[in-house]
């Protein structure tokens, strides 16, 4: 079956507003941002987005964020967004954090099929006990709505707590190649969290770098294999960001012998 489309627009349009996303990619690195720029295009509102991060304020998610279409993000790390910060503490996001590893494994339990896993993060601090603020009242200062507690139970001595698997209406990702089959090979770090988010979508949009005929990608090569793939656009390859540059300075030559 032939899964490539034509263009991002057609990939997402039938995303509707409130729709819960996966989202892939670590920081900005291997970050969907073609399907993101079409979402934004498209004026789809109210999402409730699980990410690792919110991108920064003008790229990625930020996109989404500045433009007031995300209600609610589940999310382990949100600390390059002003924006994200800005509108959370003034009530008009809500945000779940998450432990990385904790998100991680909801998204692959999402895929797998598994409702629910104990896990020992975050035993003993507010993340077991609840009261953790995920909104707050509209300008800020009252907690509107906070995090419940979380089912306790002890296992080899030690205290898990219970953990619920994430199941997402879509999902969007992004692949360095994928095969009109859907069948996608990530770059080194921007594997991260790409094949969890799309295993766990009910529908699975990958925008690609490279699309090649069915049957050019070797086996063994494959990362993600196309029956979890839905939809496959080409990526715009101006797309890219640097999150954080640094060049190291040239190491001083050695004075000459005397």
């Amino acid at each position: 079956m032939d899964k490539v489309l034509d263009s991002p627009a057609r990939a997402v349009e039938d995303i509707p507003d409130g729709a819960l996303l996966a989202v892939g990619g670590f920081g900005l690195c291997g970050i969907p941002s073609t399907l993101i720029g079409a979402l934004v295009d498209a004026g789809t509102t109210g999402l409730r987005v699980v990410s690792n991060n919110c991108g920064v304020d003008d790229w990625g998610l930020g996109l989404l964020l500045r433009a007031g279409r995300i209600a609610r993000m589940t999310s382990s790390y949100v600390g390059e967004n002003k924006e994200f910060a800005r509108q959370y503490l003034n009530g008009e996001l809500e945000v779940e954090l998450t432990p990385q590893g904790t998100l991680a494994e909801r998204l692959r339990a999402g895929g797998a099929g598994i409702p629910a896993f104990y896990t020992p993060a975050g035993a003993g601090t507010q993340v077991e006990e609840g009261g953790l603020p995920w909104r707050y009242a509209p300008g800020g200062g009252a907690v509107a709505l906070a995090s419940p507690p979380k089912e306790v139970r002890e296992f080899g001595g030690r205290r898990h707590l219970l953990e619920e698997a994430i199941r997402a209406d879509f999902a969007l990702v992004r692949a360095e190649v994928a095969d009109r089959h859907g069948n996608c090979v990530f770059h080194a770090a921007a594997r991260n969290f790409n094949p969890l988010c799309a295993t766990a979508g009910r529908v699975t949009v990958v925008e690609a770098d490279r699309i090649v005929e069915a049957g050019e990608l070797p086996p063994d090569a494959v990362h993600l294999p196309g029956v979890y793939v839905d939809r496959v656009v080409a990526a715009d390859p101006a797309d890219r960001r640097i999150e954080r540059r640094t060049v190291s300075s040239p190491a001083a030559a050695p004075e000459e012998s005397r």
